[in-house]
């Protein structure tokens, strides 16, 4: 079975009753003052938010009103050629979240059973990037879809992370290795898997209930999870910012402690996530959050010497021309 590559453009439907979803489009003020929400619980190391991992489930697609006509045409060719040769495919990360939200991902990441070389030999225009953590360029018409491996993410496994989690009961080799592999990503609405062949989206961290209540959390315990790639700082900082979605409280006490090891990143690095920052509509929204964290001193010198001249609060609701316009 493959899925059909004509892209029919639909209205977007609302959110189905049966999954109560709340409104997650929060202002991005409302996104800054609550980002130290308490959450309640314990936390045990390795573990983010509760003592207890979250259940895992396998969910209908369809009840969380994801379809494959909402995916672009060089993904499903992508998907279909690795399917016809009888390897397993999913969409992974941040599209499945926007795919959830109604929202259009800026692009489509997958991940397959095959090897990388195998994905080479599928498709003609494809290339091996990255010496760390290679992963898979397809190219298709003027665009190119990211193709990674279970074997390769499997290389960099958390042994430390997955042991705190305790293996999810009841599952098969085929679970534990879409399991394995959701435990190594950064926040629990990112580490979702979409097979749009089954129609099911498999959540093993808790991410479609973090969805529901428009929270990012990481995955692991936050002090170990930031601390291991502090440039997920500035990706929690983006998300939210451009989700309007709060912080749960760890996460953000551990954004504020850390904010400091963003020096760490190279410039182009640093370049890079405020450019992303700064687009796709959500500068004022990534501007309070940065201010409020801390993080506007590191990036931005001038401009929080400006707020605090004229004595702009961390948590001042009202508007300012530098939030507003922050380039003029």
């Amino acid at each position: 079975m493959s899925i059909s590559t004509g892209f029919a453009l639909r209205t977007l439907p609302t959110f189905p009753l049966r999954l109560s979803f709340r409104q997650v489009h929060l202002s991005c003020v409302a996104a800054v003052e609550a980002c130290d929400e308490t959450d309640g619980g314990k936390l045990v190391e390795g573990v983010s938010g509760n003592t207890k991992a979250p259940k895992w489930r396998k969910l209908n697609s369809k009840d969380l009103g994801l379809t494959n006509s909402k995916i672009p045409r060089p993904t499903r060719v992508v998907l279909n050629g690795l399917k016809r040769k009888g390897y397993e495919v999913y969409l992974v990360g941040g599209c499945v979240r926007d795919l959830i939200l109604r929202q259009t991902p800026k692009d489509f990441d997958i991940i397959t059973s095959a090897e990388l070389k195998e994905v080479m030999r599928t498709f003609s225009r494809c290339q091996i990037i990255g010496r760390r953590f290679p992963i898979c360029h397809v190219h298709v018409d003027d665009t190119y879809v990211e193709v990674s491996s279970f074997s390769t993410s499997a290389a960099r496994s958390r042994g430390d992370l997955s042991l705190a989690f305790g293996d999810p009961g009841s599952c098969d080799d085929e679970d534990y290795k879409r399991w394995k592999n959701c435990l190594q990503r950064d926040f629990t609405i990112n580490g979702l898997m979409f097979d749009p062949y089954a129609k099911l989206v498999y959540d093993y961290t808790g991410g479609v209930d973090d969805i529901k209540k428009a929270k990012v959390r990481t995955i692991a315990a936050a002090s170990h999870s930031l601390m291991e790639d502090c440039a997920r700082i500035l990706r929690a900082i983006r998300i939210a910012a451009r989700l309007g979605f709060r912080f749960e409280r760890e996460t953000a006490l551990t954004i504020k402690r850390l904010s400091h090891t963003v020096r760490r990143l190279d410039r182009g690095r640093l370049l890079m996530e405020m450019n992303y920052m700064l687009a796709f509509g959500s500068a004022e929204a990534s501007l309070r959050l940065l201010w409020r964290f801390g993080l506007l001193e590191v990036l931005l010198p001038i401009q929080a010497a400006y707020l605090v001249q004229i004595g702009f609060r961390r948590r001042d609701k009202s508007s300012n021309m530098l939030l507003v316009i922050p380039f003029l």
